[in-house]
Formats: C-alpha cells, sequence, structure tokens
C-alpha cells in the first residue's frame, strides 16, 4: 500500500505525516457522517427552536507511521462551519494534540486525494 504525506493545515501552522489514500477515503467517509450528523442538528435547532436528538460523536483512529485520532461532537457546534475537531497526532517521539477546523480539515483531505489519484 502507497503512503504520500497528508499536510493538515492548523489554525496556526500546519502538521505533515505520511498517510495512504485508502485511509484518506476511510477519514472523509467518517466525516462524511459527521457532517450530515452537524447538519442534522443544525436544522433542528434551527427549524424547531427545540432540542435536536442527540446525535454520536465521530471517532477515527488510524495507525501507521504515526497514530492519528480525530474526534468531533456533533451536539456542541450550531453549525458544520463552525465545528471543530479535536486531532491528536503521535509516534514514539512526539505527540500533538490540538483543534482545527473542519471545513479547512475537509479541504485538506480532498486536496490530497486529488493529488493522490
Amino acid at each position: 500500500m502507497s503512503s504520500s504525506h497528508l499536510t493538515l493545515n492548523l489554525v496556526e501552522g500546519s502538521v505533515s505525516f505520511s498517510f495512504s489514500p485508502q485511509a484518506a477515503r476511510e477519514l472523509k467517509a467518517a466525516i462524511d457522517l459527521l457532517m450530515q450528523s452537524l447538519k442534522a442538528v443544525a436544522a433542528k435547532t434551527s427549524s424547531s427552536g427545540g432540542k435536536p436528538s442527540p446525535q454520536k460523536p465521530m471517532e477515527y483512529r488510524y495507525t501507521g507511521e504515526v497514530f492519528l485520532e480525530i474526534f468531533c461532537n456533533p451536539n456542541i457546534w450550531p453549525t458544520p462551519f463552525a465545528a471543530k475537531v479535536l486531532l491528536t497526532i503521535r509516534d514514539l517521539n512526539i505527540r500533538l494534540t490540538t483543534e482545527a477546523e473542519l471545513t479547512r480539515l475537509v479541504e485538506d483531505i480532498n486536496q490530497f486525494l486529488e493529488q493522490a489519484e
């Protein structure tokens, strides 16, 4: 399985690591489900003003040269455009935990997949 480097742009700076196109497609599918949950929460909140039914959080994990974990609770964000994810990347020597904007993460994954194909 081939790997290239995925660069994720953060609020301040960026991080790049080895990632496979297959893993990127799996992450994109998980993000697509998250977007549906975020849209359901936003639609319910804006249409009825009531409390939306709780949506399941996204927990994505990838283990390769690095361990990548992405977590997002769709119930706390008013819209998909406001949503942020908790991002953890680690290997034997370093651990990075930070927030990233969901919309930027989507753009980075799409760009990675375009270059990989």
